[in-house]
């Protein structure tokens, strides 16, 4: 097997998950993410990092390692810790039909803010020059938040400003995917102001992230050439919110959520673009997250339904901070609650339950293959073996097994 000893190594083997966190630390005039021609955001060494910046670099990277959530009676072996779980959605209607769900999140990020319980909030948002693109954010009023809500089906580097702010002094929240929450959480391990100036961090369930090509292959789909393309919206303003295109001439293309992923006949798929990395994480739901936000889907005879309704998340307490943080949150009248039955959590979710379960597999075919692999611990790897059953299991494996004797895990550098 291939030491990870360098950046290279985690790009070139698919290990990179795009968080931005090596140019946080080394910085920008060391190391600086841009998009690949593979349409992934990855870091791009400028020059030779000092042995102690590197190793300060793989120590967090979550393209090396991810250490999950301490173990109770409370930690499922699907869905991780949880505390309490509710349905939720922004008190303010504005908020919540501009929201890619229920506007959570958002809401969360705003009372944050205003409540000034931190100076800071670490998002991403839509490019302004180049509207497919995603940027890393950094909001200090609610109104910015609300601005850069919606969710972003493709690569972003949201922690490329966390040692700045750090410097700065900033009281900080992190919104971001699980990934980028894993990286957050390896950072506040082994640096004591990480850990006093990160106060919260808040995520989604992630359906994993897709190449920038998918949105320019959507676009020419829906007959917009990318580069005359001004506005590309995911999803919002209204749940689950259509694809809109906009471009020169007031040209405006759409597509429902359940036509763009739900059906045949279209030339991508969500799956078929999304980073290597993606295939083998343990957590897309957000465990080491206070809380994680995830769409509330409707479920109609034990299937998800997509029809046109007001936007609803789920609000999966993980930590007692996040509890604490989601009742004052209520009682300012930010957000709402309504109950939850666990027992749904699969029919809304079910597509993580797979990818989940045999994420163990999926590793040990690198491990087995000889090649670089990612270190997980705390992630119940034993269990999901048990859980998943032999079938699955030896599915997971052989694929991986499969998919690199063809090389189809690599990635080039630039």
């Amino acid at each position: 097997m291939t030491k990870i000893q360098n950046l290279e190594t985690i790009v070139s083997s698919g290990l990179c998950s795009g968080c931005g966190l090596c140019e946080s630390i080394a910085g920008r005039d060391s190391v600086e993410m841009r998009v690949t021609s593979a349409g992934y955001i990855r870091p791009l060494l400028k020059r030779e990092l000092p042995t102690d910046v590197l190793q300060s670099v793989l120590a967090v990277c979550p393209g090396v390692s991810v250490t999950g959530p301490a173990l109770d009676e409370q930690t499922h072996t699907v869905w991780g810790p949880i505390q309490e779980v509710y349905r939720s959605w922004a008190a303010n209607p504005a908020i919540r039909y501009k929201a890619a769900a229920g506007g959570s999140l958002t809401a969360l990020g705003c009372y944050l803010l205003d409540a000034k319980r931190v100076d800071a909030i670490v998002h991403v948002k839509a490019s302004t020059t180049q509207p497919m693109l995603t940027t890393a954010h950094v909001s200090r009023t609610s109104d910015e938040v609300i601005a850069g809500s919606q969710s972003r089906y493709g690569p972003a580097a949201p922690l490329v400003s966390i040692h700045e702010l750090l410097r700065a002094g900033q009281k900080i929240a992190v919104v971001a995917k699980p990934c980028d929450v894993a990286a957050v959480r390896s950072l506040m391990k082994v640096d004591p102001v990480a850990s006093q100036q990160i106060l919260y961090c808040l995520s989604i369930f992630c359906g994993g992230t897709p190449s920038l090509y998918t949105a320019e292959t959507i676009a020419k789909f829906l007959g917009m050439e990318p580069n005359k393309v001004s506005r590309f919206k995911w999803r919002g303003e209204g749940w689950p919110g259509r694809i809109r295109i906009e471009g020169q001439h007031d040209v405006v293309r759409e597509m429902t959520y359940e036509q763009a992923w739900h059906t045949s006949g279209v030339p991508w798929s969500y799956g078929s673009s999304l980073q290597f990395r993606c295939k083998i994480c343990p957590d897309a739901e957000g465990e080491l997250a206070d809380i994680a936000c995830p769409d509330g889907w409707v479920v109609k005879d034990r299937k998800r339904i997509y029809d046109d309704a007001p936007g609803v998340n789920l609000a999966v307490v993980r930590t007692r901070k996040g509890g604490e943080l989601l009742r004052e949150a209520v009682a300012a009248g930010y957000l709402e609650l309504a109950s939850f039955d666990m027992d749904e959590i699969e029919d809304m979710h079910g597509d993580h339950v797979r990818r989940k379960l045999g994420q163990p597999a999926r590793n040990l075919g690198l491990r087995l293959m000889g090649q670089p692999y990612l270190r997980v611990t705390h992630y119940r790897s034993f269990a999901k073996v048990l859980a998943a059953g032999i079938k699955a299991n030896l599915e997971a494996l052989v694929g991986t097994i499969q998919r690199v004797r063809i090389n189809a895990q690599r990635e080039p550098l630039n």
